[in-house]
């Protein structure tokens, strides 16, 4: 643990912006260096321009792969474009939009200049897909709009981000991006510097704007109940993080008349008013404790046991993920998607009965208990939001959520709402919620631990090669020969994700009162072993070393 984790960023914590921003545009990567070239994970091309891994050269390539690609796929309506406040989204973007307005696409930028929410352009291209009207989603024919979001999410301000999302709205899956990022790093070897771009996109008649803001804050009254929040007179604070919401918050305060602040209106690439990470990096993980050390002591209660807020809710740099702090502090993730999903499935009558729950194999088994209780059906996918697209598509899944704080669910007459995670939407709903029942989140979980049980969830990381992480991810189920896990008879030995078969891209072993899984790491020469326990902190610990032994015997150590 960094021993200033949890404090405020010093000066000697900050990037230097300027170096940052030239570096992107002087840097050339050698596309024969894997750590330089273009490679999606489960959210698009990250990297830092410091290093080479995220420069104008691997933006142009993507770009061009893109246009491709919705090509080959006959999307030819208009594509939306959006970026949150990180130094490199904006030149990412503009190279983005040169590349485009030569390409000839039909691109719609935000008309005010300024950023967008990664929820704002799923809701833009599903409502442009006919979302929120009688004749449903288009996701085939002419005239399908797609997008792309510039954006790292809650990375380091040294980083960059960019990916895709067709016209279901949400993250684009492996098929689609294995293409684009093959087809952009073929173009770095082929001369990046020769495709064409406009040097005037703005100018470009291909290039018109959209109100993204306004389209979005209207419309959330479909999805959350804003009069009972306004009635009730739920005080909100909420905090932006230096993200792209700063604006969304000021103007959903107005348009529904909430009681609701803007606890730091702050927009700055350096993120100097952040408090450390664990690690001592500044990240905008609204889930950390120590990134979220500010709003928790806003709401520590005073001598009389007042806090300023009912609730205080954070979202990361684009506003896909949520932190909700309660007066009882910093809420877990998975508790308060328990929560949202016993309060959702119990106040949206218009939901089908058939509408199910999505939710990560790693997410807590609370969840799993939550929803057999409510009597749905659970359907539980690999990590990565895109395995949420369809069923909130086509409405078979209420809600999709992930352990890292990312979800999303449907409008109040059960058609879809966004196929990204919403960060805006989950903070709205904890103060629906509060407005609804009486009770906050955290009050809540306290009464579904009375009759669920409580558990230990924690992700621990264990070394490993890339021969060992190419192993774990190949796995199958007669690799583990163990029968026992931390002294309970195993029952599931599971390689592949039983709500949709798709592969893990490792383990996951269950007991009862237990369960690990094991992944490897994209980025690092780790994997990730995450675990639970509904039998106490010392039985999880026991868990998790029996996770590293099961691992490390059917790896043949």
């Amino acid at each position: 643990m960094f021993e200033r984790a949890g404090q405020q960023a010093l000066p000697e914590d900050l990037i230097d912006v300027d170096a940052v921003v030239s570096a992107y545009y002087e840097l050339e990567p050698d596309p024969d260096n894997p750590a330089q070239q273009v490679v999606f994970g489960t959210s698009g091309h990250r990297g830092s321009s410091l290093d080479g891994a995220f420069n104008q050269a691997h933006i142009a390539a993507t770009t061009l792969a893109i246009v491709e690609y919705r090509r080959a796929q006959g999307t030819d309506g208009p594509l939306f474009i959006g970026r949150d406040t990180h130094a490199l989204s904006e030149p990412a973007w503009r190279t983005a939009l040169e590349v485009l307005a030569a390409a000839g696409v039909e691109t719609r930028i935000d008309a005010r200049d300024s950023y967008t929410p990664t929820p704002a352009v799923s809701h833009a291209i599903l409502r442009a897909n006919g979302a929120g009207t009688s004749g449903g989603v288009r996701v085939e024919g002419p005239g399908r709009a797609d997008g792309i979001v510039v954006t790292p999410s809650h990375n380091p301000p040294r980083d960059g981000g960019f990916k895709y999302n067709p016209p279901t709205g949400g993250p684009a899956g492996s098929d689609a991006t294995s293409w684009i990022a093959n087809r952009a790093n073929e173009l770095l070897h082929k001369g990046w510097k020769n495709i064409p771009r406009d040097e005037n996109p703005l100018e470009n008649p291909c290039v018109s704007k959209t109100d993204f803001m306004t389209a979005y804050v209207d419309d959330l009254a479909d999805v959350i109940d804003m009069d009972a929040i306004r009635d009730a007179g739920v005080r909100i604070g909420a905090d932006p993080l230096g993200g792209a919401s700063v604006h969304y918050w000021q103007m959903i305060a107005e348009r529904y008349g909430l009681n609701l602040t803007v606890v730091n209106p702050e927009v700055d690439p350096a993120w100097p008013f952040m408090t450390l990470d664990w690690d001592g990096k500044i990240r905008m993980d609204c889930s950390s404790p120590y990134a979220m050390a500010s709003l928790r002591r806003l709401m520590t209660p005073d001598a009389e046991g007042n806090t300023p807020f009912d609730v205080a809710t954070g979202n990361d740099a684009d506003s896909d993920r949520h932190g909700i702090v309660t007066p009882d502090g910093l809420m877990n993730p998975n508790h308060f998607l328990a929560v949202a999903i016993e309060y959702l499935f119990t106040h949206r009558p218009g939901w089908g009965q058939d509408a199910g729950v999505g939710k990560t194999l790693v997410s807590s088994a609370l969840i799993d208990r939550v929803v057999e209780a409510l009597g749905r059906k659970l359907v539980e996918v690999p990590v990565g939001f895109k395995y949420f697209v369809p069923g909130l598509v086509d409405g078979s899944l209420g809600f999709g959520g992930e352990e890292s704080a990312g979800a999303s669910f449907l409008r109040k007459d059960g058609t879809v709402w966004t196929t990204d995670k919403d960060g805006i939407l989950l903070c709205l709903l904890a103060a629906e919620i509060i407005a609804v029942t009486g009770k906050t989140p955290s009050q809540l979980h306290a009464e579904q631990v009375e009759r669920f049980g409580a558990s230990a969830y924690a992700r621990i990381d264990a070394p490993a090669t890339k021969a060992q992480k190419a192993k774990l991810a190949a796995l199958s189920p007669q690799d583990v020969t163990a029968t026992e896990l931390a002294g309970e008879p195993i029952v599931a030995k599971l390689v592949n994700a039983p709500g949709n078969d798709a592969p893990i891209g490792g383990l996951k072993v269950v007991t009862k009162n237990a369960w690990f899984a094991a992944r490897p790491s994209g980025t690092e020469d780790v994997y990730k072993i995450y675990a639970e326990s509904f039998l106490g902190k010392d039985h999880l610990k026991q868990v998790q070393e029996a996770a590293k032994e099961v691992v490390a015997a059917a790896l043949g150590e």
